[in-house]
This record gives structure tokens, C-alpha cells and sequence, in this order.
């Protein structure tokens, strides 16, 4: 599967940067005909010229079914159309006028092999009328395969809502990728995604996690420069285990587990020390604290005592159920938090919003990089900088896992990268090792292929 990369463009966004495309001599018509013509080779690739079904909403999204369909049928492959509406914007009433089919009522119209969704792109913001919801239904069970334009109908593009969208098995994402192509649950409903360039030059914050560029040790490293990274253990020994052989599969050149002297079943070169100890160190590149901690006033204090360290921490797991946003927002060194739903909520309330809104929010809040775990994680940054996960492995849902990503996430403070570029990273690597790993993964195998993961970064 080809990696999703590049800016993720809201639909203001996408308007602007058509806006900035036609400024400098691009028209409205030409990028029209562009999305049309990526939407067709896309049904020329994927549909192996059976007879195609083309659904046209009114607007500009279906524009481009209309453009695909004239191109479809000048190629040689037997194209119906239907319409929703008639067109209502000007460019795709010139882009109707250039098909010499017919065109059909999306309400009665007879099924195709190949259904081209065409009717709604980035501009829906309320849900599908019910009687277009049970055509679609009715043409998607006929059809063999499904692609939409843009996204499918039926998505909100910004939050990824589902509006009662019918699922693609293939969606053309027009000029960039949009947050419902990566943001649960309309990601789940594009089926597989193909980037097609139609002439934007798309600026965004937010960005596809990609593939770190980590540097290799160089002859003048050693134990300290790659990085210290201590682990505080908890009532769960198991929990801080696994985030410490995950650091020190990861790259970091010395890893203290403290706290659990009795530790078995990890690399004997992570060293075992106290607490007291451990974080009196000047070296300590990094904390990893609550995994396994517990919730005990004990828990807290190491929580705390972390903080009050001035390094670079992770904050996972139970630290999140022992510390306010603004009692974080105080500490000056790098931090970042890894919640996932129920963790997020725990601390920062149910926000409003989508997701990327949500975890924007709470990194403003707590002055941290946010980690908002899931089958759609998103990074994000007190500076605003968003990263979203694509096509995250599903057997990641399973225990420990969490436990792993932090591991890697503190090593990647501790080897120096700004806490946006480390959580990123963390991610990233966290996610590649899973693919590694394969089907019925355990938290343990993702340590195992974490070099492997890390030698693509490098």
C-alpha cells in the first residue's frame, strides 16, 4: 500500500488554495477538468473498463463527475450518469453541457458494476435525506466496487463525522488529503485512498505522519549523547518493563528502570536502580512515568517528583488520572501526554469539536504535546502543529501496546527532538513495528521489530 504524505487541508483550506491557484492563472475550469481526469483514471485502473455508473451531486464535486464521465466515454468505457440535482454552480454547468449522454434520476436509476460517487464533496455539513441514503445503499449492494470523489458522500470533511455515508472502496482525494480521510469514523468508510495532484500548492499545519529522518550514531556518540531515558515503576511491574525494553529497542544508548529491582524477561543492559536515585542523575535525557504506576498518593508524588526534575517527561497511563493540565503547563522542559479517549476525557473534559480540534485544545491548555491515542491518532502542539496517523495497524488495539509507544516516545526526547517531532516519530515507529509484527501482535513483538522499524527512519 502506497503511504499517505503531505499537508491535510480543511475545506477552507482546499477553497484557499484554489483561490491561490486561480490567482496565479489556474482556472476554475482547468482544475476541474484535472480532479475529472484523476477521477477517471481511477476508474480506469480500478474498474477494469466495466460498464460504470456515474452519481453527479450539484455542485462542484459533481462537476467532476461529469468531467470523468465525458473522458470515461471517449476512452472506450460503457458510462451512464444520473443526477441529484441539475448543476448550480457555474463551472459545472460548463462541465455538464460538455457531456452528450443522458442523464438519469439517481431515484429509479438502474445499477452499474463500477459506482462513481460524485454527488457531495468537501462542502456537506448535514446528513444525507434518508430516501438518497437508501438508493445509494441500494446501488453500493448491486455494485462490485464503489469510488468516491474527493470523500463519500456522506462525510463531514473536517470532523469526520459520519453524516450517513455510504463506504468507498476506493476514494480519489482531489488536489490533498482532507481530516476525514484520516479521522474515525469517515477514514473508515474511504476505503483505499489515492492522492491525485490537480495543480494546488496545499499549506497546512496539520501534516500526514511520515517516516522520521533519524540520525545515525556517529563515531564521536556514546552511551550519554544517545540519550538516558529512565522508567519509574509502579504497582504494575509489567507495564514499566515493557516501556523500557521498548526504549532500548528504540535507539536510546542507556536506559534506568527504577523502582523494580526484582525485574526478569527484559534486556539485562537496562540498569536497575531506585527512584531516589534514578532521578538525582544530571545525565537523565528523559522520563517515562505512569505506566503501571497505580493511582496511590505515592503514585502522585512520583508523578510530581518527575516533573520537578526539569527533564523532558512522557505522561501515560495513570499519571494522567494524577495531574491537572495547568500544573503540567508549569514545567518548562518538553512534555508530552498519551491518552487515549478515556484518558483524554479523565483530564481535560469532553471537549468540542473534532478530534484534531479536541487534542489542539488540550495542548494549548496543558502547554504539552498531545498524543490523542486510537485507530486515528492525532499529534498536536501548544504551537498548533497537528500530525495524523495513516492507516494505522488495527492489531494495535490490544494491551500494552500504550505502554511501547510511550517507551518510544521518551527515547525520542532523550535523543533530542522537539517533543512535536518526537511524539511524530514515536508514532510513526510505533506504527511500522506493528505492521512488522503482523497479525495477533502482543505488546512484546512490537519491541522485537522496533530496529527494523527504526532502520526505515534512518
Amino acid at each position: 500500500m502506497k503511504p499517505l504524505i503531505g499537508p491535510v487541508l480543511t475545506a477552507a483550506e482546499t477553497r484557499a488554495a484554489e483561490q491561490v491557484a486561480m490567482a496565479a492563472g489556474v482556472s476554475v475550469d482547468t482544475l476541474m477538468e484535472r480532479a475529472g481526469l484523476a477521477l477517471a483514471r481511477a476508474v480506469w485502473r480500478f474498474g477494469g473498463g466495466r460498464s460504470t455508473l456515474i452519481l453527479c451531486g450539484p455542485g462542484n464535486n459533481g462537476g467532476d463527475g461529469y468531467v470523468a464521465a465525458r473522458l470515461l466515454q471517449s476512452w472506450g468505457v460503457p458510462v451512464r450518469l444520473a443526477a441529484l440535482l441539475p448543476p448550480a454552480t457555474d463551472v459545472a454547468k460548463r462541465a455538464a453541457a460538455q457531456w452528450d449522454g443522458k442523464v438519469e434520476d439517481i431515484a429509479g436509476v438502474e445499477a452499474a458494476p463500477i459506482l462513481v460517487d460524485s454527488i457531495f464533496g468537501t462542502g456537506l455539513s448535514r446528513a444525507l435525506d434518508a430516501d438518497l441514503v437508501a438508493t445509494l445503499k441500494r446501488l453500493r449492494a448491486a455494485a462490485r466496487m464503489v469510488i468516491a470523489a474527493d470523500v463519500p458522500s456522506g462525510v463531514e470533511t473536517d470532523s469526520g463525522a459520519d453524516l450517513g455515508g455510504i463506504p468507498a472502496d476506493v476514494t480519489v482525494a482531489l488536489g490533498a488529503l482532507k481530516p476525514a480521510h484520516l479521522l474515525q469514523p469517515a477514514a473508515s468508510l474511504c476505503g483505499y485512498i489515492v492522492s491525485a495532484d490537480i495543480g494546488l500548492a496545499p499549506e497546512s499545519r496539520r501534516q500526514v505522519i511520515a517516516c522520521p529522518m533519524l540520525k545515525t550514531p556517529s563515531a564521536a556518540d556514546h552511551k550519554y549523547t544517545r540519550g538516558l531515558v529512565t522508567i519509574l515503576s509502579g504497582e504494575m511491574k509489567g507495564a514499566a518493563r515493557l516501556v523500557a525494553s521498548a526504549a532500548a529497542r528504540s535507539g536510546a544508548g542507556y536506559v534506568v528502570l527504577a523502582g523494580d529491582p526484582e525485574a526478569t524477561g527484559i534486556p539485562l543492559s537496562i540498569v536497575h536502580r531506585s527512584p531516589d536515585a534514578a532521578l538525582a542523575d544530571a545525565r537523565v535525557s528523559a522520563i517515562i512515568v505512569g505506566p503501571g504506576l497505580g493511582r496511590t498518593g505515592a503514585a502522585e508524588a512520583s508523578v510530581m517528583q518527575a516533573l520537578q526534575t526539569g527533564k523532558p517527561v512522557v505522561l501515560d497511563a495513570d499519571a494522567l488520572h494524577l495531574i491537572r493540565p495547568g500544573q503540567i503547563a508549569r514545567h518548562t522542559a518538553p512534555v508530552i501526554l498519551t491518552p487515549h479517549k478515556g484518558e483524554f476525557e479523565a483530564m481535560f473534559g469532553k471537549l468540542p469539536g473534532s478530534k484534531i480540534d479536541q487534542a489542539l485544545a488540550a495542548a494549548a491548555a496543558s502547554g504539552a504535546t498531545v498524543i490523542f491515542k486510537g485507530a486515528d491518532t492525532v499529534v498536536a502542539s501548544p504551537d498548533g502543529r497537528v500530525g495524523l496517523s495513516a492507516q494505522s495497524s488495527p492489531w494495535l488495539s490490544s494491551a500494552g501496546t500504550g505502554d511501547v509507544l510511550a517507551g518510544i516516545a521518551g527515547t525520542m526526547l532523550a535523543r533530542g527532538l522537539d517533543a512535536h517531532e518526537a511524539a511524530c516519530a514515536a508514532v510513526w515507529l510505533h506504527n511500522r513495528a506493528a505492521h512488522l509484527a503482523g497479525p495477533a501482535l502482543i505488546a512484546d513483538d512490537l519491541c522485537q521489530q522496533l530496529p527494523e522499524a527504526l532502520a526505515a527512519s534512518s
